[in-house]
């Protein structure tokens, strides 16, 4: 029972902070978040005569800036988080969706930056084949080219075998 009662505890907590950061990173992002920024640093430079630049004086934007900055660092990243896993759940379902694509890079997000590196290296040598090709149109996947190359291995030893036969003769 008293484990139900943390979860529902942590549930809410979760769903008013995902509340709260919705509202605070679609609040900052505005125009008007900015300007008032710098309303903000501009009446405190002007004031700073005011209090003879004293050490409170800029102790107050010092301490103000660090907190708001300090406190953002978790919004900002728990809405980076959301973003990525829904854009993340997006792609998966249009690669699982589409017969044609690679199911090998569902969930790719997960590999090692040496995997990504691997795969991104052979993305590349497609892009680079893909401009000397005829057909712009055509598209490849890992799987595909796979097929290919298992495909051209086969034809070549085919052929070594037909030329060695011939040879022979």
């Amino acid at each position: 029972m008293k484990h139900k009662k943390v979860e529902s505890k942590n549930a809410g907590v979760s769903k008013f902070f995902n509340r709260f950061s919705n509202i605070v990173t679609k609040a900052t992002g505005k125009p008007i978040a900015f300007i008032m920024a710098v309303l903000i640093i501009l009446v405190w430079g002007i004031t700073g005569p005011i209090f003879h630049f004293s050490d409170t004086w800029q102790l107050v934007i010092n301490t103000g800036t660090t907190i708001i900055t300090f406190l953002m660092v978790f919004v900002i990243q728990h809405s980076q988080n959301k973003d990525t896993t829904a854009i993340q759940l997006k792609l998966n379902e249009l690669i699982a969706a589409n017969s044609d694509a690679s199911n090998r890079l569902v969930a790719i997000e997960d590999l090692t930056e040496h995997e990504l590196e691997t795969i991104k290296k052979y993305y590349t040598h497609l892009s680079e084949s893909a401009k000397t090709g005829a057909d712009v149109y055509s598209t490849h996947s890992l799987d595909e080219a796979k097929r290919n190359s298992a495909s051209k291995s086969k034809g070549k030893s085919h052929l070594k075998h037909n030329h060695t036969q011939h040879e022979k003769k």
